[in-house]
């Protein structure tokens, strides 16, 4: 079980360091052209993904404090309630742990979370992000498809 939360936690440093970096190196709302459809730029969310609540006045921010705490509890129990050898459904969690726990620093910590990649095409943006976010999408995607390929369960006809 050890290696699952080490790689939650190596999800959980390079997101903080990025973060840092995006932090230090970026002026806010500032795009950074890297290539086409790729720009750094700094931006604080207040809410959850796609700046959902973000201008409900502050109490969001305890609200997704609790949220992500319990959501990150219930999948720690999870993991090690499971077999060693589900390791995709392992590696799915603890990607989903690692990003819930970068997300959850910042908000304890800043009041916000800290994005700062944005990617586009033409004059169509998608909300800016970062590793944690990134982490958590890829293990909900193997969360979907451990449902439908790994499942266990039989469906009856």
């Amino acid at each position: 079980m050890v290696k699952w939360l080490v790689l939650s936690v190596i999800i959980l440093i390079l997101d903080q360091v990025t973060k840092s970096y995006a932090s230090s190196e970026l002026i806010l709302y500032q795009a950074v052209p890297v290539v086409p459809g790729f720009n750094l730029t700094l931006m604080h969310n207040t809410g959850a993904a796609f700046s959902i609540l973000s201008q409900a006045g502050g109490w969001q921010r305890w609200f997704f404090i609790v949220l992500a705490s319990i959501i990150s509890l219930a999948i720690i129990i999870w993991m090690f309630g499971l077999p060693k050898d589900r390791r995709w459904l392992l590696t799915a969690l603890a990607f989903v742990l690692g990003g819930a726990l970068g997300n959850l620093w910042d908000r304890i910590n800043l009041g916000y979370v800290v994005d700062f990649i944005e990617v586009y095409y033409r004059e169509w943006y998608w909300p800016a992000f970062n590793i944690a976010d990134s982490a958590i999408t890829i293990g909900a995607i193997m969360l979907i498809i451990d449902a439908f390929l790994f499942s266990d369960a039989k469906i009856e006809s």
